[in-house]
């Protein structure tokens, strides 16, 4: 028996925890059902592990439409009124023109040019670095 396709139907986005933030690495398209679960899942995941800060890595993604400006918009809002920041990293210069040309401002997004450079944004880079949180030499 050949379960494929349910799994496909109901693929999502990974939601990884790195310490006290979660990182969500975007790659190609962005369906509909799979943009409403993203946004609940982070939800959940900010709530169920406190994280203070979520790094959206777009790096693998070639195109952004208004849909996924709006749903990049929205989970930083919801993170927001969850108390954790949101940097959206790797954008494209291609990317970067097209939110521009869409009149796209994205409120309460900061941005990255790295996934690194984005926890650096929210202060977490050092334990990212070192393999975990710095500990005493002694």
């Amino acid at each position: 028996m050949n379960d494929d396709f349910p799994r496909a139907a109901t693929a999502s986005v990974p939601v990884l925890r790195l310490g006290d933030v979660l990182l969500v690495t975007l790659q190609g398209d962005l369906q509909d059902g799979m943009a409403a679960r993203l946004q609940q899942d982070i939800a959940e995941a900010i709530v169920r592990s406190r994280v203070a800060g979520v790094v959206i890595d777009i790096s693998g993604v070639e195109i952004v439409d208004s849909f996924l400006g709006r749903v990049l918009a929205e989970i930083a809002a919801h993170a927001r009124l969850l108390a954790a920041q949101t940097v959206v990293a790797g954008m494209r210069p291609a990317v970067a023109l097209t939110l521009v040309e869409l009149g796209l401002t994205l409120p309460g997004l900061r941005t990255a040019l790295s996934a690194e450079a984005a926890l650096e944004l929210l202060g977490r880079a050092d334990a990212v670095r070192s393999g975990g949180p710095h500990r005493d030499p002694r």
